[in-house]
């Protein structure tokens, strides 16, 4: 695999303030074909409202705040959730295009689909017979 995207150890510039809570990484499977990244990021108990993913430049941010369910009229005593939020980082190739990002989550699995540029796909070159 080309070094299309890297994970980032160091907070990005506005996104700053939202490191300082501690957080966990959720775990992420990348794979790559010739036409762009497609990234599969665990996150259970995160519901599309509390998830927050944000592009700053080559920095893409994967953010999700975990949501208990409890019944109707019940209050938790105790819980073994820890850390409520997951939080994860990675600096995008300049062969990916950012904008073109296509998100969904589906069973606390969240996908990424992050096109290459037009540029560095590859294409094929038909040759004219002279």
């Amino acid at each position: 695999m080309s070094k299309e995207i890297t994970q980032s150890h160091e907070p990005q510039t506005a996104l700053d303030a939202a490191a300082s809570e501690r957080a966990a990484a959720p775990a992420v499977d990348v794979f790559e074909d010739e036409t762009g990244i497609t990234l599969l990021a665990d996150m259970p108990g995160v519901p599309r409202e509390q998830l927050a993913l944000h592009v700053e430049g080559d920095a893409l941010l994967i953010e999700g705040r975990v949501q208990p369910q409890t019944p109707n009229g019940l209050e938790a005593l105790y819980a073994e959730l820890r850390v409520p939020c997951y939080r994860r980082s990675f600096t995008l190739s300049r062969e990916l295009d950012s904008s073109k990002i296509d998100a969904s989550l589906k069973d606390g699995v969240l996908t990424l689909r992050i096109p290459k540029q037009a540029h560095a796909q590859p294409r094929r070159i038909a040759v004219n017979a002279a």
